[in-house]
């Protein structure tokens, strides 16, 4: 659990094409074995901290004919953006993905010291 003191709280949402690969035969619709893409998210304004992100497919279009074998994570998350990263492998075929993310944070306050 992550424990938030008493600081502004900042909630910042977005959805991100992460690839359409169908439109000009690229390495997630042709190819096959592990396969990633990652995409860099900035927030709209710096946390204090690093937030929390959760991450979810909102859009998918995929080869029926295969097994649909994925995972979408958030990885290197900063106080200033994150980068969300999808995986495929074996003969998963997929057209395009969008991603929905979150993230909720504590927010820098003007009463925050700064110590050099």
């Amino acid at each position: 659990m992550k424990r938030l003191e008493s600081h502004p709280l900042g909630i910042d949402q977005g959805d991100v094409v992460l690839f359409s690969d169908f439109e000009n035969d690229g390495e997630m619709w042709t190819g096959s074995g592990p396969r990633e893409c990652r995409k860099h998210v900035a927030f709209s304004q710096p946390y204090r901290e690093p937030p929390v992100v959760q991450v979810s497919v909102s859009l998918w279009d995929v080869k029926t004919s295969t097994a649909f074998r994925a995972e979408v994570v958030a990885r290197d998350v900063t106080a200033q953006g994150f980068d969300i990263v999808f995986r495929t492998w074996a003969d998963t075929r997929i057209a395009r993905i969008r991603a929905a993310w979150t993230a909720i944070g504590a927010l820098p306050h003007s009463d925050d010291w700064e110590l050099y």
